[in-house]
């Protein structure tokens, strides 16, 4: 007997919250633009484009002219008709946010802040800020430029550097993006600070992005998190156009295959629960204007996503992936060709550049530059490249029409004064992290009930200890973990408020977020830009193994622009906590792909000074100081590292052990040796397990057998970094450096800088020093198959005693 085949099912997708839109029904009920209105909006556009021709021909090599263009009429609609900003007060709280998560969109963004500079400049000039808080048109001269460029032109307007891909030493940019998906969640962490700090007076985040900026899994655990926890203030704008460095077909087209995926980004957005609006065309301003005005009336509380249908590189004379990071070459017959649309439209001729000997170029602009020690072949660039964009600035103040766009800015500011944000009522207080003298490092609380010879995790000593921060700030901090809150006690964080997970609009007083689940790359961004907003602290947490790799990107991004920002503006760095919990061999059970002892290096001596710290107490009593130490040096980010297993709590005084207060100068004397003997060896040790092992196993031996040993311990070798260097110098000489024996439980080269000499060196003990990965096993097994126990620590230190020269 024949078997029937089965017949495939129609599969649809479950119940939703969010919503599908089609542009065409919303245009039913009218054209948002006027045929004046539409008419000068297509005439500010052509200038936009033009400028990111511009900016690519005198950067040439540099740049994405193609992504630029092609989002660059669902931002104008943004930033002129549905954003509500104070165009003189970039760094207001209260103001709706522009993110371009597709970072290497910065040309857009840089011709976009410049051209809205310009029009306001010369139609109502008292709109603006001072020079710092604008971006002119003389700061695109600093386009993809280093801060040591010494060009004449660069030098006298102090035109700003402007990075390759953005950075908040911009105006009106948040957080640093373009790196691999991390703009996105980073972006919806901006919308998380605003939210839970203005309620339902949220300012909006419009992120830019395009569908190869969403093939990120990083992306994809953003969106389910934003849908989660009901980010509502989010609307992702998605520019459509189906073209990336490789390909011409990203997604599904219809029946046609993508190359990459076989969603399309209206399809993904859905799938998360987003509101989806659809725009065929996102060339027509009509539609596109529509659509956000739309998404504006929305109130079913989920974000949305506008999904645009765009052509990369649109009329530039390079369409597709060929224009997304290149372009006509450098003043080309192409070049010129793009340019005399606009000049055609403005009955202007752009400057043509015309290569010139050197003697000529000394001749020409060597009295206005005297000492100019560089390429002259540049000055002359340069010269032209400003000549250009003071033609477009003279178009525009010609064509008194423009004013529209500057009285479109400031009805953007009439409309923020009007909605009049304010903070909740309830808001977090995060400075009283900062001011309230009863947090200190010098005082444990009892709360936490750290009494010696009593039995706590230090993961717990950590997780507790942020919770009565928590408490002290107003909720102040938020904590999400890896599918992992209660195995790495970041759950303690929110004990004391609701229960259960962050929920904008059922459960806001939460302080535990959901984010993908096991997501460790969208939880650390998301944390980055929580930060980044700057009134709440962000805890994430897994596996040191995982996290401390995963989360590494967000990390360096988040201390790019941190540092960015302070730079340009002052301040202090927002701080992010990345807690890499499950450290160390003392995870054995689990085995080597979990209990591994790379995660310090990885982080540890990867940063500029200042920027991230971190963290590795050796048992509970030394987190609190540690923790607070760390936090009130204000780091991009702040990195503890936990263990797993319960530990004693050292009774220090009996031990005549240093006070575990004394950790917080980053390396200290854990135990002197008696000053009135011979020291026969200095010790350095580094991480809990070694240092657990060490104190209660081989100290007391070598003291029972006559040795006279001083302990060191490394507890955070950034804060030590951070003290002066007379104090450095007391703490740890650089004689004890010269003699002394290093034991480590992370990697060999974190203990080089402790340990310099060549004995000392060969004679350092570490997880791999055997030459292999450990295996699997309780703690005590694994610590003595690294030869990290207690009677093969006591073996070695004694054969380095005896061999010391």
């Amino acid at each position: 007997m024949t078997k029937k085949s089965a017949e495939p099912k129609k599969f649809s997708f479950g119940p939703r919250r969010g919503m599908y839109y089609e542009i065409s029904d919303i245009l039913k009920s009218g054209l948002p633009l006027d045929d004046k209105e539409l008419s000068l909006f297509e005439k500010m556009d052509l200038i936009y484009r033009t400028l990111c021709g511009i900016l690519y021909n005198f950067v040439p090599t540099s740049g994405h002219p193609g992504g630029s263009i092609s989002s660059g009429r669902f931002v104008e609609s943004v930033i002129y008709k549905t954003a509500d900003y104070d165009i003189s007060n970039p760094r207001d709280d209260r103001n709706d946010m522009v993110v371009y998560a597709a970072g290497h969109k910065a040309m857009g963004l840089y011709a976009m802040y410049a051209l809205r500079n310009e029009l306001v400049r010369a139609f109502m000039p008292e709109l603006l800020p001072d020079v710092i808080d604008r971006l002119r048109f003389e700061d695109l001269l600093g386009f993809r430029r280093n801060p040591t460029n010494n060009l004449p032109l660069f030098v006298k307007f102090k035109s700003k550097a402007l990075d390759g891909h953005p950075t908040p030493g911009t105006p009106f940019v948040k957080v640093a993006t373009g790196a691999s998906g991390v703009g996105v969640p980073s972006s919806f962490g901006l919308a998380l600070g605003a939210l839970d700090y203005f309620g339902n007076a949220t300012p909006k985040v419009n992120v830019v992005e395009g569908e190869g900026g969403m093939t990120p899994g990083r992306v994809h655990e953003a969106f389910a998190a934003a849908s989660a926890m009901r980010l509502y203030n989010i609307i992702i704008h998605i520019d459509f156009n189906q073209a990336s460095i490789d390909s011409n077909r990203v997604c599904r087209d219809g029946d046609l295959k993508g190359d990459y995926v076989q969603w399309d980004p209206a399809e993904l957005a859905y799938l998360h629960d987003f509101n989806v609006i659809y725009v065929d065309d996102g060339k027509d301003f009509q539609k596109v204007l529509a659509a956000q005005k739309f998404a504006h009336t929305l109130d079913n509380k989920m974000p949305t996503a506008i999904v645009y249908r765009t052509i990369k590189g649109w009329k530039y004379g390079i369409e597709g992936k060929g224009s997304h990071g290149a372009g006509h070459k450098f003043c080309s017959p192409e070049y010129y060709a793009y340019i005399e649309t606009f000049e055609k439209e403005f009955g202007v001729k752009f400057p043509r550049y015309e290569e010139k000997p050197t003697d000529v170029l000394k001749n020409e602009f060597g009295a206005s530059v005297p000492n100019f020690d560089g390429d002259w072949k540049q000055v002359q660039i340069e010269k032209v490249f400003y000549d250009v964009l003071m033609t477009v600035r003279k178009v525009i103040e010609d064509n008194k029409d423009f004013k529209h766009f500057a009285e479109l800015v400031n009805d953007s500011k009439k409309r923020l004064q009007k909605l009049d944000r304010k903070p909740r009522t309830d808001k977090p207080n995060l400075e009283n992290l900062y001011t309230d003298k009863s947090i200190s490092e010098k005082e444990i609380p009892e709360e936490l009930g750290l009494k010696p010879g009593s039995t706590t995790t230090i993961r717990a000593a950590l997780g507790s200890s942020l919770g009565i921060l928590n408490k002290k700030t107003k909720g102040a901090f938020f904590g999400v973990a890896a599918d992992l809150l209660g195995s790495t006690s970041v759950n303690l964080l929110g004990e004391s408020f609701h229960s259960g997970y962050f929920d904008a609009v059922d459960n806001p007083d939460s302080r535990i977020l959901s984010i993908g689940g096991i997501c460790e790359d969208a939880i650390g961004a998301t944390m980055a830009g929580l930060g980044a907003f700057g009134k709440n602290i962000g805890a994430s947490s897994s596996y040191g193994a995982f996290i401390s790799a995963m989360e590494h990107t967000a990390a360096r991004l988040h201390g790019i622009g941190e540092q960015a920002k302070v730079e340009h503006y002052g301040g202090r760095y927002n701080t992010w906590i990345l807690i890499n919990a499950h450290a160390g061999l003392k995870t054995g059970e689990d085995g080597p792909t979990h209990a591994d002892p790379q995660c310090l290096q990885l982080l540890q001596g990867n940063f500029p000074k200042g920027v991230l710290i971190t963290l590795t107490p050796w048992e509970p009593g030394e987190v609190w100081s540690l923790l607070i130490a760390g936090l009130k040096k204000h780091p991009a980010v702040l990195s503890p590292f936990v263990t797993r297993p319960n530990e004693k709590i050292a009774d220090r005084a009996a031990m005549n052990l240093a006070p575990a207060t004394e950790a917080v100068t980053g390396i200290y004397k854990l135990r002197a040796a008696d000053s009135k003997k011979k020291i026969d060896a200095s010790i350095v040790l580094q991480e809990s397990g070694v240092a657990i092992e060490f104190i209660y196993k081989v100290l007391p031996k070598l003291d029972k057998d006559g040795y006279n040993v001083e302990v060191y311990y490394i507890s955070s070798s950034e804060l030590f970094d951070l003290l002066p260097a007379e104090e450095q110098q007391k703490i740890f000489p650089v004689s004890v450096a010269e003699k002394a024996m290093g034991i480590t439980g992370f990697t060999l080269p974190t203990m080089y800088r402790w340990i310099t000499s060549p004995y000392g060196r060969e004679r350092i003990l570490h997880p791999f020093r055997k030459g292999h990965y450990l295996g699997s096993g309780n703690a005590e097994s694994v610590l003595k198959e690294a030869g990290l126990d207690g009677p093969a620590m006591y073996k070695e230190v004694l054969d380095f005693i005896k061999n010391q020269k």
